[in-house]
């Protein structure tokens, strides 16, 4: 069984599941998928949008398969991949089933792998009601559950299909929200009422992925599922993913935060970064964030000092993190202080007492001041971690602020690498602020950077934060467009949160802790919610976005622009 070192790298060893062609997991390298966003009925786009997704270097394909028509159309797909050639002929195909097992039936028959969704593979659609069961009438929920799905397992074996049990944040069944709550715990449970079953009926092929849009709940309940399986002995392969991550840099960054801090602890072995983007475009993202995560393999050890080694970590700092940026004129978000020449000042210029310090040689500080935290072992997270370990065993009240220079050769690479060093250092409360260096980027592109980190770990809020799925089949309007819209109209409300999902099957859901909501409702259809509310329906999609200003202004959220 997999031990975590939380200062080492060495990858979490899970067991090895067979997708057609593909082995996934194990010892075999981490494996990189996205999801189409065509019509799945429209064969010829969908083939055309796979093609490239394979090109780019994605290793595995998902289409949507809401009914047993598309089900259907998988085989056509099927095909007319594999008339490309080899190449395109390997790559496995996968159908994402949502509300509809029969579906799923379907789908076995023509495409090497099948995700279903706990929250709705049998249980009704989440509506938000508590429910009340005794503990036989929740055991008979249970048994239902089993009656559809040891067929559906049967037929995966007759087909040598594998399967995804893919848990979303946001679409937990009200059975489970009943009795465990919107929580991680909840999420764990409703993948192992599944993987339990599968267990008993000697169903190994399986894969899992438990996700959500918020980092700290995504990396949370991650990290007990492990725990569990342990307990249980289980090892099946995870896939990681940020699910509605959004578009641009802070898709990235979001993304970035919440898989490498999962890929940094060894835990992993497929990844998604869901971006609202052409889906093609997540390829190289997660490549690069693979790649990174792959320079530490047989990094320096990293043994901590004698009497270090029982420090509890979970002391977490609770001050709002600070942002150091060098000296220079900025335009856009500011940061707290100034770096010039080995001393801070903060904008009035009153000087801010730093102390420079490598992981590699630490030492307690004396007096009122900010450590400075810098690194250069191959293994930043770790090293970061037994620094801070040492600092505060030993007594440490000072600041931490992690001074991270990076050595990427492109802003997009630093801003990916630095997010998935920093972000989980962040989420488990261990720093308490950043300083960015980077010399192919501009000062202001370095605390721009680091304000999304902070705000990605939701440690920091310094703009409007959105949740936007990558779309899919379901989606019936264009959201790379309404993205940009929403973005023009509502960037200036520092603060709010705001959730652009394409369909109603994780969008009511993941989107619950946001503050607005437009979701897909239909072809051109839109409605609009007020956190869990919702407030209109149906809307028609060229009116969308001027009834959501008018519910902001309506609930007195909106200012002016200025």
């Amino acid at each position: 069984m997999w031990t975590k070192d939380l200062f080492n790298y060495h990858r979490r060893q899970s067991s090895t599941v067979h997708v057609g062609q593909l082995t996934l997991g194990g010892n075999v390298p981490i494996r990189i998928q996205s999801m189409a966003n065509t019509n799945t009925n429209d064969t010829e786009a969908s083939v055309a949008q796979a093609q490239r997704i394979i090109d780019a270097g994605g290793e595995l394909v998902r289409f949507t398969a809401q009914g047993t028509r598309e089900a259907t159309n998988l085989e056509n797909i099927r095909k007319g991949l594999s008339a490309l050639g080899e190449k395109y002929a390997k790559v496995p195909l996968v159908a994402d089933i949502h509300f509809m097992p029969a579906a799923a039936d379907v789908a076995a028959q023509y495409v090497e792998k099948v995700r279903i969704n706990p929250g709705n593979y049998v249980d009704k659609a989440r509506t938000f009601v508590h429910l009340e069961y005794t503990d036989e009438e929740y055991a008979a929920e249970l048994q239902k559950i089993r009656e559809r799905f040891v067929p559906f397992l049967q037929l995966c074996k007759t087909h040598h299909r594998s399967i995804r049990i893919g848990v979303n944040h946001g679409s937990l069944s009200d059975r489970i929200m009943s009795r465990y709550g919107d929580t991680p715990a909840g999420m764990v449970e409703s993948c192992m009422e599944f993987l339990r079953i599968c267990v008993e009926e000697s169903f190994t092929d399986v894969v899992i992925s438990i996700k959500a849009s918020n980092t700290v709940v995504m990396i949370q309940t991650v990290r007990l599922l492990v725990e569990t399986m342990e307990k249980e002995n289980m090892a099946f392969p995870l896939h990681l993913g940020v699910t509605e991550a959004g578009d641009g840099e802070d898709g990235r960054i979001k993304s970035a935060v919440g898989i490498g801090a999962l890929l940094a602890d060894g835990i992993g072995d497929t990844i998604r970064v869901s971006l609202s983007e052409a889906p093609e475009k997540e390829i190289p993202v997660a490549q690069s964030l693979v790649d990174y995560i792959n320079q530490r393999v047989n990094h320096p050890h990293i043994t901590l000092p004698a009497g270090c080694e029982n420090w509890e970590m979970n002391n977490k700092t609770t001050a709002q993190p600070i942002v150091i940026g060098l000296k220079d004129t900025y335009s856009g978000l500011v940061p707290d202080y100034y770096y010039e020449k080995g001393y801070c000042t903060d904008k009035e210029g009153r000087e801010l007492p730093i102390v420079e310090m490598d992981t590699k040689k630490v030492y307690l500080p004396e007096g009122d001041c900010t450590i400075l935290l810098g690194t250069s072992h191959p293994n930043p997270v770790g090293a970061f971690r037994a620094a801070i370990v040492q600092l505060r065993a030993g007594g440490c009240q000072q600041r931490i602020v992690l001074h991270i220079k990076s050595t990427a050769s492109t802003t997009a690479d630093m801003q990916l690498q630095t997010a998935a060093d920093a972000g989980v250092l962040f989420i488990d409360g261990m720093a308490n602020g950043l300083f960015i260096e980077h010399a192919a980027s501009t000062a202001q592109q370095c605390v721009d950077t680091a304000f999304s980190i902070l705000q990605a770990a939701h440690v920091r809020t310094s703009k409007t934060e959105y949740i936007s799925c990558p779309g899919c089949g379901r989606t019936m309007f264009n959201l790379e467009q309404t993205i940009a819209l929403i973005k023009k109209e509502t960037s200036h409300l520092t603060g709010l949160k705001i959730g652009i999902m394409g369909c109603i099957v994780n969008g009511p859901g993941e989107m619950a802790d946001a503050d607005y909501g437009y979701v897909g409702a239909g072809k051109g259809k839109i409605s609009l919610y007020k956190k869990k509310e919702c407030i209109e329906k149906n809307i028609p999609e060229e009116e969308a976005v001027e009834h959501l200003i008018a519910l902001i202004k309506q609930h007195n959220d909106w200012k002016e622009n200025r």
